[in-house]
């Protein structure tokens, strides 16, 4: 027993003494490890990014995914435009790479932002309402320090420079243009179709935010059925609202509302569907839509 104790003590001290030895060797034999190189950004693969400016001289950052392999169709690839660029782009983008090598992402992913590295900028209050109300309604009272009021304005750059933009720099299919706007996006989506039904193929208001300046996006509704039902309007666009039944911020019941009302319109043209999400809320609705709305703008119908 005590030799094979002395057996395990030698065993023991004798690695011990090798150890430094073996550790200079190794320190002298490994060759110096590389500085790590300075992290960079990502940069997705088949997109672009630009400034731009409008008539009257708003900046706006343009973000597109295109397809990088393989010739256009011969009307061109559609195109879908998605505001808040900074915000959503990036997953509208993923979606059509990743699925390039189908129908869905033999299209052009737009993205419309503002010059920011924030996902959003307050200039899309400007952007997207109708004046705000003097006196405001309560709700909005902090929003009245802001410019509101501009959608005509940004209807025009949306429909004018810009898709003239990028109708020159890609082949594009120019009867196949939609639009995707989120909360007051999906507001400004509205008004994109009742003040011009025809500017798009097809439009998808996530979560609109009716409930700006009491409803008053209703007038414009009423007024466009006015004229779709007396044939003052000849093609309109398809229209998708998409929701999340846990939105607290605005109330799926409004959504379904609207999209009844819009259903009784179907004899003079207009196709219109609504798609809810069960467990999203407000913020989620975007990134949950996504194939939803890319399969909805780009099928052929």
């Amino acid at each position: 027993m005590r030799a094979c104790k002395t057996l395990v003590w030698i065993v023991a001290i004798t690695v011990g003494a090798l150890l430094p030895a073996a550790r200079a060797w190794a320190t002298q034999a490994a060759p110096p490890v590389p500085a790590s190189p300075a992290p960079q950004g990502y940069t997705m693969p088949s997109t672009q990014v630009w400034d731009m400016a409008s008539d009257n001289g708003d900046a706006y950052r343009i973000f597109v995914s295109f397809p990088s392999e393989g010739e256009p169709p011969e009307d061109g690839y559609p195109v879908l435009y998605v505001l808040d660029g900074n915000a959503y782009f990036a997953s509208f983008a993923q979606a059509r790479w990743v699925q390039e090598y189908l129908p869905v992402g033999k299209s052009i992913v737009v993205g419309v932002g503002y010059p920011t590295d924030e996902a959003w900028d307050v200039r899309r209050l400007n952007d997207y309402t109708a004046p705000l109300l003097d006196p405001p309604p309560r709700q909005f009272r902090e929003l009245a320090k802001y410019k509101s009021g501009a959608r005509k304005e940004f209807l025009d750059f949306m429909t004018g420079k810009l898709r003239t933009e990028i109708n020159r720099r890609y082949r594009t299919d120019p009867d196949r243009h939609s639009l995707f706007g989120h909360s007051l996006g999906g507001l400004f989506a509205l008004y994109a179709l009742y003040e011009r039904p025809g500017a798009f193929h097809s439009i998808v208001a996530a979560s609109p935010s009716m409930e700006w300046n009491e409803q008053g996006i209703l007038d414009d509704e009423r007024a466009f059925t006015a004229r779709l039902t007396s044939g003052k309007t000849g093609k309109t666009s398809r229209l998708m609202v998409v929701v999340g039944d846990q939105d607290t911020d605005d109330d799926p019941e409004p959504a379904r509302a609207l999209v009844d009302r819009l259903d009784r319109l179907s004899g003079y043209g207009l196709r219109v569907r609504l798609h809810r999400y069960p467990d999203e809320v407000h913020v989620n609705v975007p990134a949950r839509s996504v194939t939803d709305v890319l399969r909805f703008a780009f099928e052929i119908r």
